[in-house]
């Protein structure tokens, strides 16, 4: 379990001093004694690799002797014989260039490349490498054909096109060790000739009131099915695609059960927008899609034609991943899955236990440096841990972790547990159902269609799909006629998504008689995906048709719930149904978080009737007001398209009715701020230690969810589905601290800072001092984000510049945020979060 100060909002940076090893040019690699890990393991800096004629690592693997074999991004393959005091470093013969993958198998190693001309270019100059060395990416087959223990062959077995940093990466062997799996970034395009699909071919965007691409235009014309997990046969053949909806995922890995986990990646530039999605452990099941859409379109994890993940991480770069099987840790790290964070310097060890037939779990931070662009990691015959940074050209190094502590390192059984029996039960109906996506069986529709309605989220998507691969005549009307509410909204997902206009009607009967009322909110949801992808994929929905949908759930918004409201906002807005638009322009008024009121001013961007000339003036001074907040890079560019788009559908006749609403919030937007609290007093943690560990009085919980904004809280913390990720999620917070402990971190947020959310004070050669966390490097340049509130405001700083950098002292989190509320707030506000945000917890009560 993770444990860290509350609102401690940056991630860890340890610190950077003037001393470092040996290195002919600039900074060298970040020395082993300034790393943090946990208690009892133990990091080396094993070689520093020279960047001039070895480059900079970005993927690593294990040959058949125990050596390892590391490829430059820009440059050469090198081999590393790690068995004596020193590495022993040999640049292979064989031109290489550009490997993110590497996997010795099957007599063979294999190479998926990701190469542009500029890395080509760079490879020309590093090492005597021909620019030609590598003529195209994907999977190549590299082999010693005469025993003299060097590649001497090359085989392009399966081009990819690629070149950017969403290209083809990782290779691993499969769980039966007869094929191949790979993955891909969302910038590298299915091959034309696919053997097999697990995925039904029907992908698409699926957004009922459209998207909005990237404001900075970053892949605007990137479209669905985005990046991949596929699996061939060991001669490139026999292409199966697996999964599909990633953004960009680095690294895949399996259990010791098969089953197979990636860690992918988010969207920086969106951070503090309702669709940012924080970088997540995926548990990757068979025929998956896991969302991903350019700009705004990035699909909610909660949708039912979506997986979801098994963890989110937060903000960072996904690179390598493995398990932790062979190595001589503690069984609790044996068992773990490790990944790698590029832009963030930090190695997590992710903790998953079986959560029905998926998984779910919790992570940790295992080692974190500042800079550590961490890219791959493997376990070594040796039971240590072997892991490369580098990158982008930034200084590279090979490092080692081992235990030296005092807790028993025996190998765990791989033997199930007793108290596991249940899941591995629900694991192998999964699996069952799984098998028919590639080989049908008999009985295999009737096993789908009754699996619909089961309780187990991945069981149910799985027997979905199953469906789907087969021809809709033959499933379309018994699904429609389900009397469960959860198989019968699957049935219609997969409808849609197969059917022609021809369906709508029998699609919209169906959904019509399920009972709204007896719904969770969870299948409240689904239900409102379900009538939406009707909408989008059965030719939209006439007025005859809008009619009784309105009337059952025109009065139901707003509901109270975050999800169900975001979803229901829409589908009456594209019903136009009476009097949402001030409904909607209310909730975006009166929601806390930034993230909801972005979410609802982007709803009505498009909406022409049902405005008043007051709504209209409350819609666009929110413009001017939200201009105090802060994302990502594209933060501002979205805020500002959705303004224009809406003024696209405004009459000039009303423009110039708002024109100084208009021009006033312009003219304030780059300070805008809101009218300042006075000062209540200078609180102390022991001034108001009776009000939230003895008080009778029965707290507020509106009035707690209003500080719990006001403080600025849902800038950097998630409670429930709302709010922003740069700090940790505190919809768990109350179950792990006791009141008295939320107080102290909220108050005196100094007093302990965690490893995790650290920052770093950087002394230059030139005087400046800059304090922050490292989100990115090129080169030999760090960029700092300084404030946590405006995340896309950073400072760079040229590495050999620095003369000292040390742990920050104080956290980043201002101080003194409470002085301005009354006691009586502040104790709603604790009771808020040992609620969780959830108005119902017995607190209330």
């Amino acid at each position: 379990m993770r444990l860290f100060p509350l609102f401690a909002c940056l991630f860890s940076l340890l610190c950077i001093t003037a001393s470092y090893p040996a290195q002919a040019e600039g900074f060298g690699a970040t020395p082993a004694q300034l790393f943090s890990t946990l208690d009892g393991f133990t990091v080396d800096l094993v070689y520093d690799v020279p960047g001039e004629t070895q480059g900079s690592w970005v993927s690593l693997t294990v040959d058949p002797k125990g050596r390892l074999l590391a490829c430059d991004q820009y440059g050469g393959l090198f081999r590393i014989e790690v068995s004596g005091n020193d590495p022993v470093v040999e640049k292979m013969e064989i031109d290489l260039v550009g490997a993110q993958g590497l996997l010795c198998a099957f007599g063979s190693l294999y190479a998926n490349v990701n190469v542009s001309p500029s890395t080509k270019k760079r490879g020309a100059n590093r090492g005597g490498i021909s620019g030609e060395a590598v003529n195209a990416c994907g999977v190549w087959r590299l082999t010693d054909t005469d025993g003299d223990d060097q590649y001497d062959t090359r085989e392009h077995l399966l081009p990819l096109n690629g070149g950017s940093e969403h290209g083809p990466h990782a290779l691993i062997l499969s769980a039966d060790g007869q094929r191949i799996l790979l993955c891909a970034g969302n910038n590298t395009t299915l091959p034309e000739n696919i053997s097999r699909s697990r995925v039904p071919p029907v992908w698409g965007e699926d957004h009922l009131l459209g998207r909005m691409p990237d404001a900075r235009g970053h892949n605007a014309t990137r479209l669905a099915p985005g990046g991949f997990v596929a699996s061939i046969k060991p001669d490139g053949s026999d292409f199966e695609l697996l999964a599909t909806g990633f953004r960009n995922p680095y690294d895949i890995a399996l259990n010791r059960d098969g089953e197979l986990f990636t860690y992918d990646a988010d969207m920086e530039w969106d951070i503090g927008t309702p669709w940012y999605r924080p970088t997540r452990i995926n548990h990757v099941i068979s025929g998956a899609e896991f969302g991903w859409r350019n700009g705004t379109g990035k699909w909610p994890a909660s949708y039912p034609d979506s997986f979801g993940a098994a963890v989110d991480i937060g903000p960072g770069s996904p690179t390598g991943i493995c398990f932790g099987y062979g190595a001589k840790f503690p069984q609790r790290y044996q068992n773990a899955l490790f990944v790698a964070d590029w832009s963030y310097g930090n190695l997590y060890a992710v903790h998953l236990t079986p959560d029905g037939s998926s998984y779910a779990g919790t992570f940790e931070t295992f080692a974190t440096a500042a800079p550590l662009p961490a890219t791959d990691l493997v376990i070594h015959p040796d039971g240590a841990m072997y892991f490369t940074v580098g990158g982008r050209g930034t200084q590279s190094g090979l490092y080692r972790i081992r235990y030296t502590g005092n807790e028993s390192t025996e190998p765990v059984s791989p033997a199930i547990a007793e108290a596991e029996k249940k899941p591995v039960t629900l694991r192998e109906l999964r699996h069952a159902i799984e098998a028919t996506h590639a080989l049908p069986a008999k009985g295999a529709m009737d096993q789908a269609i009754a699996n619909l309605s089961h309780p187990d989220r991945a069981i149910r998507f799985v027997s979905r799909i199953a469906l789907e691969l087969r021809g809709i005549d033959v499933w379309r009307d018994r699904v429609l006629a389900l009397d469960d509410p959860k198989a019968r909204i699957l049935g219609v997902v997969a409808v849609a998504r197969h059917g022609s206009d021809a369906d709508r009607a029998s699609c919209l009967a169906a959904l019509n008689e399920i009972d709204w009322g007896a719904l969770s909110p969870a299948l409240r949801t689904d239900l409102l995906r379900a009538y939406s992808l009707v909408a989008i994929r059965l030719g939209g929905i006439t007025p005859a048709e809008a009619a009784p949908i309105i009337a059952t759930l025109n009065g139901e918004f707003p509901s109270g719930n975050h999800q169900v409201d975001r979803e229901l906002a829409q589908w009456l807005v594209y019903l136009d149904a009476p009097e949402i638009v001030g409904r909607v322009v209310h909730e975006m008024e009166a929601s806390p978080s930034q993230e909801n009121q972005i979410q609802y001013a982007m709803t009505l961007r498009s909406v022409e009737e049902g405005w008043t000339a007051d709504l209209y003036r409350r819609y666009f001074a929110w413009f001017g007001d939200i201009q105090s907040a802060r994302g990502g890079a594209s933060f501002g560019g979205f805020i500002d398209n959705i303004k224009n788009a809406a003024l696209e559908h405004v009459s000039e006749e009303t423009k110039k009715q708002l024109a100084e609403v208009l021009t006033a919030r312009d003219a304030s937007a780059s300070e805008a701020t809101a009218e300042p609290r006075p000062l209540v007093k200078q609180w102390t943690a022991d001034d108001l230690a009776s009000l939230v560990t003895g008080s009778a009085t029965k707290p507020d919980f509106e009035r707690g969810r209003k500080v719990f904004g006001e403080a600025s809280c849902f800038k950097c913390h998630r409670m429930g589905y709302q709010g922003g990720i740069l700090g940790p999620d505190l919809t768990g917070a109350g179950g792990r601290f006791t009141p008295r402990d939320l107080l102290t971190a909220i108050v005196e947020p100094s007093k302990q800072i965690s490893d995790q959310y650290g920052a770093t004070q950087f002394l230059t050669d030139d005087g400046r001092i800059v304090v922050g966390r490292v989100v990115n490097l090129s080169g030999n340049k760090l960029q700092v984000m300084t404030n946590m509130l405006d995340p896309a405001r950073q400072t760079g700083i040229d590495r050999d510049t620095i003369e000292e950098a040390i742990p920050a002292t104080s956290s980043m989190m201002p101080a003194g945020l409470l002085d301005t509320f009354t006691s009586r707030e502040i104790a709603d506000l604790v009771a808020y979060l040992r609620a969780g945000g959830n108005p119902e917890s017995s607190i209330y009560q």
